[in-house]
């Protein structure tokens, strides 16, 4: 922020030294300095750059004392203004008199004013400083010219006026025009709990507002509007998730504005509740007063779940030019979750909202108009003489065929339900769409084949820190042959970058993703051929490029092994490359000393994952007994490799067992083998997992680590093909017929939380990131282990049957009441504690039917649960939050599920680097999670907490969803 009066830096001086020039005076250096400081400054913050970079050339610096007047009302305007510190009053006058003008507001930090002079109008009032105030000026022509090339940016920067200058004390009210004919009774009780809520904890927000001589009548202003709704309640976030919540009330007219504009603004925009629409609205009795304060926590979460959507859909009823930089990355957002628009989501500015409440959309032999993605609701797809073809659900899309091929309609689309909504792109905005990708794309062919696309896309107008301008554009990787994709990452890489720079992302995305595409075998002898000398050029310019290139393989490499570590050394051909490339570099130094300085780095990974410790080694090599999570030894957790082998039992159909010793990444084939070693006769013998609830599943001979993909009472059987249907869960499968209730009790809710987070940060903490990989692409694809991740995610199913088991097992109504007590208790300590597996865990076993069925429980559940819009509210409170934190992992599997099934991995031969990027952007979220090491609380470790600690690690529970239902109703038997 720019300094006030005369304590000016040095730095502050500079730039205001630069803006004292006259704009032709300005050099390049100039403009850099002034851009960078006004960057820091408010009132600039939501700027488009392209827009900031034109006013730091025609901008002019102001700073006035206190009490001088700027301009008066009546004048003609000459100049815009921006506040950059300090603060001015409006003053109005009824009169000619300027003596007479009272002041109806005062302009702050950040606010900008002035706009008549785009029409010549007189100044609607005087503005006068009310302390030592520095400002931004601009000149009428250069303000005229900035609105007319940056009209879309500026529009929502400016103070809009409210009608015309009229003279009278009391304006009668217009008849409101909203959106909702006649607003739901859940939305008009929302409005009146916030309205008496706001009348009884802070009065001064409704009252009769006066701007540009013209009186409202008991209104509220946007901005204090968000600014109340932030201080009440933890469910709400950010100024644009109270925007959207005010946007659900402003839809039904519930609130409505004060000119009957239909989308809400966190500006000074007056605003006014129902009830103030008649003249003498009754004030709250203390009896509605007591009411709205215990029904207001209700009320807020109600309108953050529903806000989002409201939000959106007014953004989309603008026309595409007034949507501003704000409302096209809030669409943006939202959009990355919508899988038709994967591909698509930068170009936001032209979908449009659309409301059906027909039952058709469109006919069979229509001409095609536009293209459809759904929202809300779904739609059946029809064919004459073939009746219903198919469904589409939120997210999928339609009505492209027919834009493509300019052909009449394929299908009748007809909706399922009422009131679905749409995303609608007519066909000139889609035509638009294929031109401008195509536009942007950059094809490289070798014979007359794609082998790389990339595509332009806007970079933003920056100034870097040496004050050196950057470009407007950069090309990103679409598709291409994973030759020419590592090709591409090798030249461009930016070598004066530190290996942990978050700007080299896209290089770690490769890194990252490269196993999908490009497995070892095929990447390490690529690596090779990029690293020896050229043959061509003079001797310097072989060298010079051979050291730059050599460099770049070099880097990639060690980013590489920094990324797989210890998993290298079940990879013997990235083994013998490592070791291979090691002599080369070591080699290349004595001719390239340049070299020399990434050598030890090297030199130590290399040691690191050829030549493993033997006190390590043996550490490793444990036999693993049946995957016991419940292992109580003091020693740290060590993450299982695919090379460590496990004692494991695998029943037969007379519920005897055998025990084998496999490792643990063995295959279903190699696990019949050696079952069939134990008994004698593997003839026709078939693997089976067995669920608790009898559920059975025959595993396919190229599963690879199948022991810990079993649910949390699950067991693997053998048998002949011809007894599978004769196999039947084991009584031990069943769980346990007593709770730990009186155990439970005894133990303070913090200190299992505090016990639970830290079993559950060892668990976290031994997941690989490419174990997520694995997971989405299919462990067997990969012949590799996905263990750590398995027994995380079963910790998340064992800690939600828990709650579910225990409150089921309770017989006493007063101990269940007191057990959900202490469940949610515990619940928002693993939430402090930033553990938010177990949060969710707990909280969605405290939402299964076998639960919230018992009518004498009422749940008021956490709002970070509610999954609308892809789980927003819980998205938004990760953001917020500082590592260490135990991510809510099912979630995470989800969204790479989404990506991975919603996208090709490879397009017309191509590698799609698009999905492979999308897939590092969410794993890279495990490893910002632990991006910082998680220290238990010394006060609560110190103590005698063995007991504690043992309890939740060995959770005895019931896992068959029919068995709990059946408890449940015995507690409390439905009612006739």
């Amino acid at each position: 922020m720019v300094a006030a009066h005369a304590s000016h830096s040095s730095s502050s001086g500079e730039w205001i030294a630069c803006l004292d020039k006259r704009p032709l005076e300005r050099s390049s250096e100039d403009v850099d300095i002034i851009f960078t400081r006004l960057k820091e400054v408010k009132a600039f913050e939501k700027f488009h750059p392209n827009l900031l970079q034109q006013i730091c050339l025609c901008g002019y610096y102001e700073n006035l004392e206190k009490g001088i007047t700027l301009f008066r009302q009546g004048d003609i305007g000459t100049n815009w203004y921006a506040v950059l510190t300090g603060s001015l009053d409006v003053k109005v006058s009824d009169t000619s008199n300027h003596q007479d003008a009272v002041t109806i507001c005062t302009l702050g930090i950040g606010t900008a004013f002035g706009e008549s002079i785009l029409d010549n109008t007189p100044r609607h009032a005087t503005i006068v400083t009310r302390e030592y105030s520095e400002l931004l000026r601009i000149e009428q022509k250069d303000f005229k010219a900035l609105w007319e090339k940056y009209r879309q940016y500026m529009s929502g920067l400016l103070t809009p006026p409210y009608g015309t200058p009229l003279i009278e004390p009391h304006i009668p009210h217009r008849p409101t025009k909203t959106i909702t004919q006649v607003p739901s009774e859940k939305i008009l009780r929302a409005g009146k709990i916030l309205r008496n809520t706001i009348l009884s904890r802070a009065p001064h927000m409704i009252r009769d507002r006066k701007y540009h001589l013209k009186t409202y009548r008991q209104c509220c202003v946007g901005t204090e509007l968000v600014d109340w709704m932030m201080q009440q309640s933890p469910c709400v976030h950010s100024r644009t998730q109270a925007v959207g919540m005010w946007q659900v009330l402003l839809e039904e007219g519930v609130l409505n504005h004060v000119d009957q504009e239909h989308h809400f603004q966190d500006k000074y925009l007056f605003y006014r509740f129902l009830d103030d629409e008649c003249e003498d609205a009754p004030l709250p009795t203390e009896e509605e007063k007591k009411e709205c304060d215990e029904e207001l926590q209700d009320t807020m979460l109600l309108l953050s779940q529903i806000g989002p959507d409201a939000h959106m859909r007014m953004i989309l009823r603008k026309p595409p030019g007034q949507r501003t930089v704000d409302d096209l990355e809030f669409i943006y957002e939202e959009l990355l979750h919508i899988k038709a628009l994967s591909h698509l989501s930068t170009t936001v500015s032209i979908f449009k909202n659309t409301t059906h409440h027909q039952k058709g959309v469109f006919n069979q032999g229509e001409e095609g108009t536009s293209w459809y993605i759904i929202l809300k609701g779904s739609v059946n797809v029809v064919i004459y003489g073939k009746g219903v073809v198919c469904t589409l659900h939120e997210g999928d899309d339609f009505g492209k065929l027919a834009l493509v091929n300019d052909a009449p309609r394929a299908a009748s689309i007809v909706l399922r339900e009422d009131n679905c909504h749409f995303l609608r792109v007519d066909k000139e905005d889609f035509n638009r769409i294929l031109r401008d990708v195509e536009a942007n794309t950059v094809r490289l062919k070798e014979h007359d084949q794609d082998v790389l696309v990339l595509e332009k896309i806007p970079a933003g107008n920056r100034v870097s820190n040496q004050g050196n301008s950057q470009p407007q554009h950069k090309y990103i990787v679409m598709s291409g042959t994973p030759e020419k994709i590592l090709e591409h990452f090798l030249e461009t890489m930016r070598l004066e970058a530190t290996l942990n720079e978050a700007t080299d992302s896209v290089l770690n995305d490769f890194i990252m993703m490269h196993c999908v595409f490009m497995p070892n075998s095929q990447l390490c002898p690529a690596l090779m051929a990029q690293y020896p000398f050229p043959s061509q050029g003079t001797e310097q310019e072989k060298m010079d490029y051979a050291l730059n290139n050599k460099r770049r393989v070099i880097r990639l490499v060690l980013q590489w092994a920094a990324l797989y570590g210890d998993l290298l050394q079940e990879d013997e051909a990235a083994m013998a490359f490592l070791e291979e490339f090691y002599v080369s570099v070591s080699d290349d130094t004595r001719m390239i000393a340049a070299l020399k300085e990434q050598l030890p780095e090297l030199e130590k990974i290399v040691k690191q994952v050829s030549e493993e410790p033997k006190a390590q080694q043996k550490k490793h090599k444990v036999l693993l007994q049946l995957f016991n999570t419940s292992d109580d030894r003091t020693q740290k957790r060590q993450p299982i490799r695919g090379s460590d082998e496990v004692l494991f039992k695998v029943y037969c159909i007379d519920q005897t067992y055998t025990t084998i010793r496999v490792p643990v990444s063995s295959s279903v084939k190699e696990v019949i083998s050696a079952v069939a070693d134990k008994l004698g006769s593997g003839e026709g013998l078939i693997i089976v997992k067995m669920s608790s609830g009898g559920e059975k599943v025959v595993l396919k001979p190229h599963d690879v680590s199948v022991f810990t993909t079993l649910s949390v009472n699950g067991r693997l059987f053998a048998c002949p093909r011809d007894q599978f249907d004769s196999l039947a869960p084991l009584p031990e499968q069943e769980g346990p017929s007593t709770g730990t209730v009186g155990t439970f009790e005894l133990m303070s809710s913090k200190d299992l939380a505090h016990q639970m987070t830290i079993y559950d940060w060892e668990l976290f903490n031994c997941v690989h990131e490419l174990e997520l990989i694995y997971h989405t692409f299919g462990r067997h694809n990969f012949k590799k282990t996905t263990a750590n991740l398995d027994l995380f995610l079963r910790r998340f199913n064992e800690i939600q049957f828990w709650v579910v088991t225990e409150i089921c097992l309770c017989s006493q109504l007063s101990k269940r009441v007191q057990l959900l007590k202490k469940y949610i208790k515990i619940a928002a300590h693993c939430k402090e504690y930033k553990n938010l597996n177990s949060f969710f865990a707990i909280i969605m076993g405290l939402s299964n039917v076998a639960v919230s069925r018992l009518s004498n429980y009422l749940i008021s559940l956490f709002f970070l649960k509610d999954p609308s819009r892809n789980h927003r509210a819980y998205r938004l409170t990760v953001a917020k939050l500082d590592p260490p934190i135990i991510p809510f992992m099912p979630l995470l599997i989800k969204d790479m599920t989404f990506t991975h099934e919603g996208n090709k991995t490879f397009t017309d031969n191509l590698v799609n680097f698009e999905k492979m990027r999308m897939i590092a952007n969410t794993v890279r979220t495990v490893k910002f999670c632990r991006s910082q090491s998680f220290n238990p609380d010394a006060a609560l470790t110190n103590k005698n907490h063995q007991d504690v600690r043992s309890y939740v690690r060995q959770l005895n529970v019931i896992d068959n969803q029919r068995t709990l239902s059946q408890m449940s109703h015995r507690l409390e038997p439905r009612r006739a």
